[in-house]
């Protein structure tokens, strides 16, 4: 195992590109299960989260190659089997898109129950509900198995009762070469699901509505491989403008997309920082303690992201006033209060809401990561922190973020990765 170790007090300076979307690259990893040929995809980041979806496909035929620095080549000529082994689900929630697309493809599928980062409730019941919607029969078995037949996708209307992103994928990845049309009612809106669409249109897929209200597919009889680039990473983005803003200093991200971070850069704005958009960067300036602000309520896109409220809740940590957070996706989400309170962090939680009263400073301490956010939130809070931090449970944060010491350390933080004793 391994941990970092930050010396606080530095502020962050300089420019970075920012890396690829992983909720992008997995889902759109998976879509090339529906294409018989081989798959290019650029601006992949290799994350461990990226190295556990190629195992998974290669488990079912598919052989995946980096050909490139972030170039994935994804080859589904010869796709020979449909069961996922149990230790490949558990390692990430992911890894349960195979399913769609395999049905598709395949007709069948074997899996068992999701792992992934422990952060509260995220039951399958809209993706098996859709499914069946669209003709499949659900069996399930012993020890968490889960096996999935159709003969035939028959498209149909699917009124999903809430935005899941996980479901909306799954459902759309069957449905484009289901018999007629498919309408998904309250899908996700997340710019991952714009980028899927277009992922799949390029395949030869007929799919409209991403980002909006209804997604319509109308169903084609095959898909072909096709080259496509992932959209830029908005939380890995979100994150250093964060940890920026609480270092009070300055720095620019390139290749990103600003539309996507809107909500952040509003309430970053509004906690005192100085943001310059341009078409495809953001620059951040920041002097001095922020401001707290006294409501962030997490919601679907394009609401304030669960994925930054970790973040978020460390750079309240230390601003000045009383800020007010609540969780409304997850609700295991608030892990990492019990380690931000190690540094001196004044938290108190009435259900699903934190109230953060900004201490001057935080202070360095000994603190485990517990997830990827939170992992994040700890980062920055240390990067902010007066003396030095141990952070063990980096492997949370290698599953989002590409050598994030070396981004930071690119930036001016003294960040080291070392193997705990």
């Amino acid at each position: 195992m391994e941990r970092y170790i930050i010396q606080g007090g530095r502020a962050l300076a300089g420019s970075l590109d920012v890396q690829g979307a992983k909720n992008s690259a997995l889902p759109i990893m998976a879509a090339c299960i529906l294409g018989s040929g081989i798959s290019v995809l650029d601006n992949v980041p290799r994350l461990s989260d990226v190295a556990v979806m190629s195992q998974i496909m290669e488990t079912i035929g598919a052989r995946i190659a980096w050909t490139g620095a972030n170039q994935l080549k994804v080859d589904c000529t010869a796709l020979d089997n449909w069961a996922i082994p149990d230790c490949l689900m558990r390692r990430m929630r992911s890894s349960f898109i195979v399913v769609g697309p395999l049905l598709g493809r395949l007709g069948r599928v074997r899996v068992t129950y999701p792992g992934g980062c422990a952060i509260g409730t995220r039951a399958i019941d809209l993706h098996l509900q859709g499914l069946q919607k669209l003709g499949v029969e659900i069996i399930t078995g012993r020890s968490g198995q889960i096996e999935f037949r159709a003969d035939k996708l028959q498209g149909c209307f699917i009124d999903l009762d809430i935005p899941s992103v996980g479901a909306t994928e799954n459902i759309l990845m069957a449905a484009v070469i289901a018999r007629g049309t498919t309408v998904i009612n309250n899908p996700a809106r997340e710019p991952e699901i714009v980028d899927m669409q277009s992922f799949l249109n390029k395949m030869g897929a007929q799919v409209a509505g991403a980002g909006g209200d209804q997604i319509v597919i109308e169903g084609v009889d095959s898909l072909e491989a096709v080259r496509h680039e992932i959209i830029p990473d908005r939380i890995v983005a979100g994150t250093l403008l964060v940890a920026a803003a609480v270092t009070g200093g300055k720095i620019t991200l390139n290749k990103v997309i600003p539309s996507h971070l809107s909500v952040i850069i509003a309430k970053l704005a509004e906690m005192g920082a100085d943001i310059r958009i341009g078409e495809d960067y953001v620059t951040l300036f920041a002097q001095g303690r922020l401001k707290s602000v006294d409501k962030i309520i997490t919601a679907p896109y394009p609401g304030f992201p669960t994925d930054m409220q970790p973040q978020f809740m460390a750079a309240l940590a230390s601003a000045r006033g009383v800020g007010v957070l609540t969780e409304k996706i997850f609700d295991g989400r608030f892990k990492h209060i019990d380690e931000l309170r190690r540094m001196g962090a004044n938290i108190s939680v009435d259900g699903r809401t934190a109230i953060i009263r900004g201490v001057e400073r935080l202070s360095g301490a000994s603190v485990e990561a517990t997830d990827l956010r939170a992992g994040a939130a700890l980062v920055i809070a240390a990067l902010s922190a007066e003396g030095m931090t141990s952070i063990s449970g980096v492997q949370h944060i290698d599953r989002g973020y590409v050598a994030f010491e070396k981004q930071l350390a690119a930036l001016g933080a003294l960040i080291s990765r070392e193997k705990e004793d």
